[in-house]
């Protein structure tokens, strides 16, 4: 199964006594990387989800959020920090009574001061927090996997629409090759007996120019590794593994051979044909960046 390294999923599920909202997206990335943001107090979650998401993710660029809201009002106990209340009781008062101004403190007005209030949680089970927010991660994760293999499958289809296409213009290229080598000889005959003004032509010369000729243009091992290129290039696209980096190499290698034929043919057709292999290849490079 070809998976792409585009992906979106979210859930917002409610798991015991807490509500659980978890997003996660990814982009093409060289390697596998993850960061995740989180509510305050559960840094603690992000290097577990790293870990958790990482044996189902190999490459990709990872973004999380996770936000997490306690609906256990008896985990969470606010204090009166009345010493601090006190002094900035006292410094009002003060200050209404020294520049005789209304002296207008209410329980509001002190509600808004920093520090006022102080809130005390009883330690946190690091452990079940995770256990919870595993059940949205995975809720969110069935989404964003099928995303990304139905993002693959489109991707599979494409290079495999492409690559036929390729092998069919090198069996152009095989039919058409020897055929280049026969009309070298005859221009090469034609040529010698307008010179020589002669029908006393060397054969042997003639067939020894053309036999040189045909090395030098021969593409048939470079097709050969082509063709052989594009069946495992198959192969791996059946694959159930991650598959992107193998693709790459091997797209690598496919134009490098392009290149070598490219070099050798001399026929304007041929030109022609590796040009638009080429442009194949190219194309699909660009799909396999996109392959986890």
């Amino acid at each position: 199964m070809v998976m792409s390294m585009t992906g979106f999923g979210r859930a917002e599920l409610s798991v015991g006594t807490r509500d659980i909202i978890v997003e996660i997206k990814s982009v093409n990335h060289r390697y596998y990387e993850f960061s995740c943001r989180t509510g305050r107090g559960y840094s603690f979650l992000e290097d577990k989800l790293k870990k958790y998401v990482g044996e189902k993710v190999s490459r990709g660029k990872v973004d999380m959020y996770v936000s997490v809201t306690e609906n256990d009002d008896t985990a969470v106990e606010v204090e009166l920090n009345r010493p601090l209340a006190k002094g900035y009781v006292d410094a009002m008062r003060a200050l209404s009574k020294e520049y005789e101004i209304e002296d207008d403190i209410s329980v509001s007005t002190l509600a808004r001061i920093s520090d006022i209030f102080q809130i005390h949680r009883p330690p946190t089970d690091e452990e079940a927090v995770f256990n919870d927010v595993k059940v949205a991660v995975d809720a969110a994760m069935e989404h964003f996997l099928e995303m990304r293999r139905a993002e693959g499958e489109k991707l599979r289809a494409d290079i495999l629409s492409r690559a036929e296409h390729i092998i069919a213009i090198v069996g152009e290229i095989e039919e058409r090759s020897p055929i280049t080598v026969q009309e070298y000889r005859e221009r090469l005959y034609t040529k010698l007996k307008d010179v020589l003004q002669s029908n006393n032509i060397d054969d042997q010369r003639i067939l020894t120019e053309a036999a040189i000729f045909a090395d030098k243009v021969a593409v048939d091992e470079e097709t050969v590794r082509l063709r052989s290129h594009f069946d495992q290039m198959k192969r791996f696209l059946d694959s159930d593994q991650p598959i992107g980096r193998k693709l790459d190499f091997i797209v690598q290698e496919m134009n490098r051979e392009a290149n070598t034929i490219g070099s050798k043919v001399t026929d304007s057709q041929l030109a022609h044909k590796v040009v638009e292999i080429k442009g194949e290849i190219e194309k699909i490079r660009e799909q396999v960046q996109n392959i986890e």
